[in-house]
C-alpha cells in the first residue's frame, strides 16, 4: 500500500465578512497518498481551491489538524511553511502567471534556482515538447503552451506532489488533454503526487481517486480501479 503523504483532520475554514462569519471548509478530513492521481470534484463556492490553498500550505486553516508525514504543518512557523512550499509542492494554475518578460527557460528556472534538488530544465522542456520554444516569451506562446511551460515550471522544483487548479479551464480540448497526460506522465514516471482541482467531472475517469466536495464538507471518495487515460478523456 501507498505511504500516507498528507493527512488533514476536521479542517475548518471561516471569514470574517463584516459582521457576519463564512464557512469555506466546515469540517474535512483529507487524505493523500504518495504516487498518486487525485481529483477533487465540486461546484463553484464548495471550497476546493480553499483546500488546495491549506494543502499547499499558502492559507492556514481555522481549526484542524494538518499533517505533512510527521510535520505538524497545523503548527508550523512562517519559515517553516515557507520551506515548505518551496521544496515540498508545485503548482499549476488556471491562468499560467507565468512572467511576461521572461522567456520559457527563465520562467522555469526561476523555480528550479530556490529549490534544494532541482530537475533539469533542458529535459523539461523536451519531455513538455518546446525545447524549440525555450527562447520565447510568453506572448509568442499560445494557451496550450504556455500551460506547458507552467506545468515544467512547477515540476522544476522537483517537489513530491503537484498541485493543480482547474489546469484545462483556459484551454480547448486538444490543448486540455496533452496537459492532462503531462500530469498523469508526471505522477507515473516520476512516482510523485499528484492533485487536480476542477469542476469537470470527466476529467474524474482519469484519477485513482476522486473526492467529491460539497458546502465545504468531503460528500463521498471514490477509488477508480481502471483509470482511463488522458487521451480517453473528452468533455
Amino acid at each position: 500500500m501507498a505511504k500516507l503523504l498528507i493527512e488533514a483532520r476536521n479542517i475548518k475554514k471561516r471569514y470574517q465578512m463584516g459582521e457576519v462569519i463564512v464557512y469555506a471548509l466546515r469540517g474535512v478530513d483529507f487524505t493523500l497518498y504518495e504516487k498518486e492521481l487525485v481529483v477533487v470534484l465540486g461546484p463553484s463556492g464548495s471550497g476546493k481551491s480553499t483546500l488546495l490553498n491549506i494543502i499547499g500550505g499558502m492559507d492556514r486553516a481555522s481549526e484542524g489538524e494538518f499533517y505533512f508525514g510527521d510535520f505538524h504543518l497545523h503548527e508550523a512557523s512562517e519559515r517553516q511553511l515557507t520551506y515548505y512550499r518551496r521544496n515540498e509542492v508545485g503548482f499549476i494554475f488556471q491562468f499560467y502567471n507565468l512572467m511576461p518578460n521572461l522567456t520559457a527557460y527563465e520562467n522555469i528556472d526561476l523555480s528550479a534556482q530556490i529549490a534544494e534538488n532541482p530537475l533539469d530544465i533542458d529535459g523539461l522542456l523536451e519531455q513538455v515538447g518546446l525545447s524549440e520554444r525555450r527562447d520565447h516569451f510568453p506572448s509568442q506562446l499560445s494557451g496550450g503552451e504556455q500551460q506547458r511551460v507552467a506545468i515544467a515550471r512547477g515540476l522544476a522544483k522537483n517537489p513530491r506532489m503537484l498541485l493543480c487548479d482547474e489546469p484545462t479551464g483556459s484551454l480547448d480540448l486538444a490543448s486540455g488533454i496533452q496537459v492532462l497526460k503531462l500530469l498523469r506522465d508526471f505522477c507515473d514516471d516520476y512516482q510523485k503526487t499528484v492533485v487536480i482541482i476542477t469542476h469537470n467531472t470527466e476529467i474524474s475517469k482519469m484519477a485513482d481517486r476522486v473526492v467529491y466536495l460539497k458546502d465545504g464538507l468531503v460528500d463521498k471518495v471514490e477509488i477508480n480501479d481502471s483509470p482511463l487515460s488522458a487521451e480517453q478523456v473528452s468533455w
